[in-house]
């Protein structure tokens, strides 16, 4: 029987071999390997008990004396050493383990797949080594501007500890579930929506940073529990409907700005090399009144969202 676990790193970083809760609570209990045989040789051993017992069952009724009620004993008793001997024999499928027990205390975990024996008298747990994933549930939360946010993750894990995951707390599914749902809460009330400062992450902006520090916060959350985090992912992000109508129109407004900057330096720069070529070119010669209210006609032409409706000047130049 191995009584040392391998330290295993998580996701959050914390040692598999002592793991501390946030309330700084010590879990002494870890995985050690329980001690077991072949289940074949459980139920060859078995069916010699139930042989015998029939054998000292039969020889106690056919014979008279004192010896009859001993054999009649001893064939109860190896008939009940014959179901001991079968219930001890279970079967583990893949990405299964069973933690087992006797009289209450923690004897080891069973990660051997197929038929096996375990020691006797023992109860076993199943507790399935398998990733799980599941969705929290859209939480309500205000962002670090102060805006209110709707949000919920994916979180990817499984068990690497049994005996925590089965002894340490109460349900280590709940839990799981619990504690992700607490830790994208503090996720998302540190960082903003969106239109943050120079460097400073966004929820909807920077996804795979926030998606990295949720999985670690989970992580470190779990790990009391024997769990690690395999990914955690926002599967979900949007503003709460009471103001989501004005920051839909806060961002079409920046939408509009952004579009009428590029338009404006196109236009400048289309006006600037139509100046240029007429000078160049010597196609006309303008004063600067004249240049003034070339530009501003430009201007209205390439910036205006109507179609310019031309004015032929039939006359000269100058009144």
């Amino acid at each position: 029987m191995h009584d040392d676990v391998t330290p295993q790193e998580s996701v959050g970083g914390s040692p598999r071999g002592e793991p501390v809760g946030h309330a700084g609570t010590r879990v002494e209990i870890a995985e050690r390997s329980a001690r077991v045989r072949n289940g074949g040789i459980g139920i060859l051993a078995g069916l010699v008990a139930i042989g015998a017992s029939i054998g000292l069952l039969a020889g106690a009724d056919s014979t008279t004396g004192a010896l009859s009620p001993v054999l009649g004993v001893l064939g109860v008793l190896v008939m009940l050493l014959a179901f001991v001997l079968f219930a001890s024999v279970t079967v583990i499928s893949p990405g299964e383990t069973k933690v087992v027990q006797l009289f209450g205390r923690y004897v080891g975990t069973v990660r051997r797949t197929g038929l096996v024996m375990t020691p006797l008298l023992t109860t076993r747990r199943r507790v399935s080594v398998r990733v799980r994933n599941f969705e929290t549930s859209e939480l309500k939360v205000n962002d670090a501007d102060g805006n209110p946010v709707n949000i919920a993750a994916i979180v990817v894990w499984q068990v690497t500890d049994t005996a925590r995951a089965t002894f340490a707390v109460e349900s280590f599914q709940g839990f799981v579930e619990v504690q992700s749902e607490a830790a994208l809460r503090h996720v998302a009330t540190s960082h903003p929506y969106d239109n943050a400062d120079t460097g400073e992450a966004t929820l909807r902006g920077s996804t795979d940073q926030v998606s990295d520090e949720l999985a670690h916060e989970v992580a470190a959350r779990v790990v009391i529990a024997g769990v690690e985090v395999v990914e955690a992912r926002i599967s979900h992000l949007a503003y709460a409907p009471e103001i989501a109508q004005a920051m839909l129109q806060r961002q079409q407004a920046g939408a509009i700005i952004a579009a009428r900057e590029k338009i404006v330096e196109g236009a400048v720069t289309m006006v600037d090399g139509a100046l240029r070529r007429l000078e160049e070119e010597s196609i006309v010669e303008l004063d600067d009144e004249r240049k003034a209210a070339m530009v501003s006609n430009l201007l209205v032409v390439l910036c205006g969202e109507a179609r310019a409706t031309p004015v032929i000047n039939a006359g000269s130049l100058y009144t």
